[in-house]
């Protein structure tokens, strides 16, 4: 019976043993993995001091890759927010910075994707989708109209092809155009750049040039390909090397006011990596002046977004087209931050309604 009893005794000890290891080793387990969140925790919080107060460009970098991560239904719900104006015909949007309106290869999200959801969002769970009805560059931000159906969208699409709407840009520019305002009437073609990195861009198809030898201006063959392309420009204000432009593009050719303010004028937009060079791909080289405004060095700036904002559409609407609607989109945060940084005193105009 004793002897029994101790060996009950030794498998109950032994049982107790295997237990209190287990627990001790969940316990040491336990501690490591909160050790490593701590670290972990620790460096986000160093890396966040590191970037947020020195590198606001940085930041905003990291903000639109973040779009191209999130739930197609949280990016709906993004754009639902940005809605500024809806009525039984379109629907308007404030389309933000960084979010392309089509597809591609690397786009994981894009407008058209989330159309369908965004209109049951808006709707109900029947709903149409939406449809597009113009489209803006991915790095370009402002008024974007959708149609509820696709007879509206077939009608808008022929307002714009017919230049019965009238469209409104804001842009800050790098360098101030002279004359302070203007039309540059310059054809726009897509050609590519030979160069380290092979790549297309649109570039100007002048229909005239100087001649070298005594300065007259010679009529130059057409280029077939090249689009007819006007833009109406004036500045709004200017300081720190930099100008507040109001633009109206009078045609809708791909790239205009970006090639007309790069190449035309010599002034491209801020933040604009594409079209400030011809021969490369590399970032915007900026002015002194503009940096220390702007609290940036220079290899910062390529983080910067493209200040181009889509402020305002005119257009008729209804089945008859007698009803005509302003409307307006306030630029974002980053755009009023840079004019608060670069001193344009003269830029805070009122918004018309």
């Amino acid at each position: 019976m004793a002897a029994g009893g101790g060996a009950l005794w030794r498998r109950r000890a032994a049982a107790l043993s295997r237990a209190a290891r287990s627990v001790c080793g969940r316990a040491a387990g336990a501690e490591r993995l909160a050790g490593r969140l701590r670290a972990r925790r620790r460096e986000e919080e160093e890396e966040k001091k590191r970037e947020v107060p020195g590198n606001p460009a940085r930041r905003r970098a990291r903000e639109l890759a973040a779009l191209q991560r999130v739930h197609p239904n949280v990016l709906a719900r993004v754009l639902k927010q940005g809605a500024v104006y809806q009525d039984e015909e379109v629907v308007v949007l404030n389309k933000p910075n960084g979010l392309p309106v089509h597809g591609g290869p690397g786009i994981k999200n894009c407008i058209t994707d989330v159309l369908p959801i965004l209109a049951k969002m808006l709707e109900n769970m029947r709903a149409e989708t939406l449809h597009l009805c113009h489209r803006l560059d991915k790095e370009t931000t402002g008024v974007m109209v959708l149609a509820r159906s696709k007879e509206a969208a077939d009608r808008i699409r022929l307002l714009f092809k017919t230049r019965q709407v009238e469209k409104i840009y804001w842009a800050i520019s790098v360098g101030h155009p002279d004359p302070a305002e203007g039309i540059v009437e310059i054809p726009v073609v897509e050609k590519e750049v030979q160069s380290h990195q092979p790549h297309y861009k649109m570039t100007l198809a002048p229909n005239y040039r100087l001649s070298p030898e005594d300065g007259k201006v010679l009529k130059t063959r057409k280029n077939r390909s090249a689009e007819t392309a006007v833009t109406r420009y004036r500045i709004l204000a200017s300081s720190s090397a930099c100008s507040l432009l109001e633009l109206q593009p009078i045609t809708g050719v791909k790239h205009q006011i970006r090639v007309h303010l790069a190449y035309g004028l010599g002034c491209p937009i801020l933040g604009d990596h594409k079209y400030s060079h011809w021969n490369k791909l590399a970032p915007q080289k900026l002015p002194e002046i503009t940096l220390r405004r702007l609290k940036l060095e220079q290899s910062q700036a390529r983080h910067l977004p493209l200040h181009l904002h889509a402020q305002r559409l005119s257009l008729p609407l209804g089945a008859s087209g007698g009803k005509r609607i302003d409307l307006v989109c306030e630029p974002p945060v980053f755009f009023h931050r840079t004019l608060r940084k670069l001193d344009q005193k003269g830029s805070k105009h009122k918004t018309v309604q």
